[in-house]
């Protein structure tokens, strides 16, 4: 069943949703932060499509860690950090004329713009390459950053610097502080000579131009980026201390003048007929630019129209990205693997024939679950057709047979069936009604998911143990050193054995024992979050730590959870007995965001002995902190709102976007807990709903001027 056609439960879109957060978080930590890539752009591409999909059909379903609110990766332990001025963004992503269409219709209803006014975008090439960010002050380059998350990068400066496209100085008339944003890039002569040399060397050749320009620029020793032809360009800022120009076009103007390469196909389209033609044209020439593109950039081209229209969690909504269409070849289905994730899901991989598809040789594919594989009926020895966009792992799209004789030999070759023991530790692989995945029940004792479970543990977001890598945790778990993460805290008992051992010195030691004592304080949010409980991302974690500021607190909620078995009513089903006991668990959980999903995901935790043994273990040597919280500057901070009427000088979407500016959440009912009514011109239920709760109601008019529409944000007192 295709997933996005509308057919799925709720219980099924649950599920499916709590699959592409994780597979979707782990591409993008090996795109952005391994420059290892472990999917296509369109494998890629279609899980966040998928996700996109169910979210909006399923919005009470949508995740504290859903894809759509995340940006890049972390930052790898590699580099020191710099958090961003103004935060990177992603671009959401287009392919259709459609959606071309739709973007420019969303920005005209945004911002209450008929057919006939107009509204001026920019177009221009999408570079496939590295997002950088220079930074400028008193017209010197000081900083150059990645966009790791999109808050905080890796700090890169020494490299860029010896990039030959990127300026260290700006001229006299450039503003005192400047970012400047764009892409660091290998043109294929260039990246054809560095293979070459790798592969002289005895080293791996780079899979392609972007992953190689990643590579070189994110180098430990400038002097190996100095030696690799990388070229820089410009296409956005950050922040100024002094406007650049009034419009996309013209400040991009003004950033070549200031000697920075901007692309020569930047110019101004007024309708997404235009920008399709434009499309089709970059399709034509992009084999002969000399450099990987994918795809096409939209943006509005006034700054004030930027800057009315604002962000969702991740984009901006005043640009697009218009991706190029997969390429596609044929090629032999060898065998299926499975491969274990750090929750035990267990992944069918595919294994191919090699086979070049758009310039790169691809030999894996994953095949998502045993649904996918069932629904495609792939088999081995299938000739199967599989497309690419721009890395490594392709998308299967099905077998090909096209004559009565190829189907034959389909039919005769066995069905792939899908094991059910864990392949990694042999331990039975369930799967529960309504989920699409199997996982394995080893839990730690399974070698693939200990180490995932402790990476995550340790990673910069969870417990932030610096120097503590896959293969370092590998290394003491094959030592028999480290089985849990309380083991962790034992290590300095084998600090002379690993004295000894090769690739560690006194001072490498040192540093890791003083990163592992450093943990042992961490925020109680963090330490929630380390423990890798499904469903409690970072958000869910700090709603819980600050509802509950002790572990006392949790485990005491935590036992009334566990203890909580109500019998069933005269004539329930067990499925109604169970949707009836999760919403009577969040219910005791009382916190806003925690639904019935996580109160049975904290309450399942903590029903098996071994996780509250575990729990135990680690508050033996790790005294969380309570989490604080700031508010914001802003008299609407934590305040809930609802709009309702039409309103005059703004749109909907623009007075919403606003009010969650200023720290507000907007919600589309009112209720006891609902602190502000914006009413605009013929209000109905919801205003007299209101009136009868005794809930505050604001004008437009004095919504405008307290919420800083007409300046400052005024008091509400």
């Amino acid at each position: 069943m295709d997933r996005r056609d509308g057919g799925m439960t709720e219980d099924e879109a649950r599920v499916r949703l709590a699959e592409l957060a994780e597979q979707i978080a782990l591409l993008a930590r090996r795109y952005y932060q391994d420059d290892d890539p472990a999917a296509s752009d369109a494998d890629y591409d279609a899980l966040v499509a998928e996700n996109a999909a169910i979210e909006a059909r399923f919005p009470q379903l949508v995740r504290a860690d859903s894809p759509s609110t995340l940006v890049g990766a972390p930052v790898a332990s590699g580099f020191a950090k710099i958090t961003h001025a103004q935060p990177m963004l992603s671009l959401e992503n287009g392919f259709t004329a459609a959606d071309a269409a739709e973007f420019v219709a969303r920005v005209r209803r945004f911002l209450s713009l008929d057919d006939q006014q107009p509204l001026t975008l920019t177009a221009e090439v999408k570079i496939d390459g590295l997002s950088l960010s220079l930074r400028y002050e008193q017209h010197r380059l000081v900083s150059a950053a990645t966009r790791g998350d999109g808050q905080i990068g890796e700090d890169v400066t020494a490299n860029a610097l010896t990039v030959a496209d990127i300026p260290h100085t700006l001229p006299a008339d450039a503003p005192a502080i400047a970012e400047v944003r764009g892409e660091i890039y290998l043109g294929w002569e260039d990246f054809t000579a560095l293979n070459a040399a790798q592969q002289q060397a005895g080293l791996k050749p780079f899979a392609n131009p972007r992953n190689a320009a990643a590579g070189s620029l994110r180098q430990i020793r400038a002097s190996v980026t100095a030696g690799r032809p990388l070229r820089f360009l410009a296409h956005g800022w950050g922040e100024v201390s002094e406007p650049l120009g009034d419009s996309q076009f013209t400040v991009m103007q003004k950033l070549r003048s200031f000697g920075f390469p901007v692309s020569d196909t930047l110019h101004r389209i007024g309708t997404a007929d235009e920008a399709m033609a434009f499309y089709q044209q970059l399709i034509t020439l992009r084999p002969t630019l000399g450099f990987d593109i994918d795809g096409m950039v939209l943006k509005v081209d006034s700054i004030a129209l930027q800057q009315r229209l604002g962000q969702v969690a991740r984009a901006p909504r005043w640009a697009l990205a218009m991706k190029f269409p997969a390429e596609r070849a044929l090629t032999e289905l060898l065998a299926i693997d499975i491969q274990v994730g750090r929750t035990g899901v267990l992944t069918p991989v595919a294994r191919l024939r090699p086979v070049t598809v758009g310039g790169v040789v691809v030999t894996n594919a994953t095949l998502h679950n045993e649904d996918e594989i069932a629904r495609r009926d792939v088999r081995v020895g299938d000739t199967v057709e599989v497309q690419r966009a721009g890395d490594v792992i392709p998308q299967i799209l099905g077998w090909v047979g096209d004559t009565d004789a190829e189907r034959a030999a389909h039919a005769a070759r066995a069905a792939f069936l899908f094991p059910d023991y864990c392949p990694e530790c042999g331990s039975l692989a369930t799967r529960e009604d309504g989920e699409v995945a199997r996982r394995c029940t080893g839990g730690l004792v399974c070698p693939a998911q200990r180490l995932e479970r402790l990476r995550h543990f340790v990673s910069r977001r969870a417990l932030d143990i610096d120097g503590l890598g896959p293969e370092r945790l590998q290394e003491f778990i094959s030592l028999g050193w480290v089985e849990t993460p309380a083991d962790l805290y034992h290590l300095a008992r084998h600090a002379d054995a690993l004295r000894q051992r090769e690739g560690w010195k006194d001072k490498s030691v040192s540093n890791l024992l003083t990163a592992v004592e450093a943990s042992r304080q961490p925020s109680f949010d963090r330490f929630l979050h380390a423990l890798g409980i499904r469903h409690i991302g970072e958000v869910t974690a700090r709603d819980l730590a600050r509802s509950y500021p002790a572990w006392r607190d949790l485990e005491a909620l935590l036992t009334q959870l566990v203890s909580h078995r109500p019998e069933a009513a005269l004539g329930e089903s067990p499925e109604k007995l169970a949707q009836r006991t999760n919403a009577d668990l969040a219910q005791m959980v009382g916190v806003a965001g925690v639904g019935p999903e996580v109160a049975a995901a904290l309450r399942d935790f903590w029903a098996e002995p071994h996780n509250r043994t575990l729990v135990h273990q680690l508050l033996a040597e790790i005294t969380p902190t309570a989490v604080t919280t700031e508010t914001a500057p802003s008299p609407f901070s934590g305040k809930t709102l609802v709009f309702t009427g039409t309103l005059a000088t703004l749109s909907r979407d623009e007075a919403k976007a606003r009010a969650e500016r200023l720290g507000a959440r907007v919600t589309g009912s009112v209720s006891v807990k609902t602190d502000y009514v914006v009413a605009g011109a013929d209000a109905g239920s919801k205003l007299a709903k209101a009136q009868a709760l005794g809930v505050r109601v604001l004008s437009e008019q004095e919504w405008q001027h307290l919420s800083g529409g007409d300046g400052e944000p005024a008091s509400v007192n």
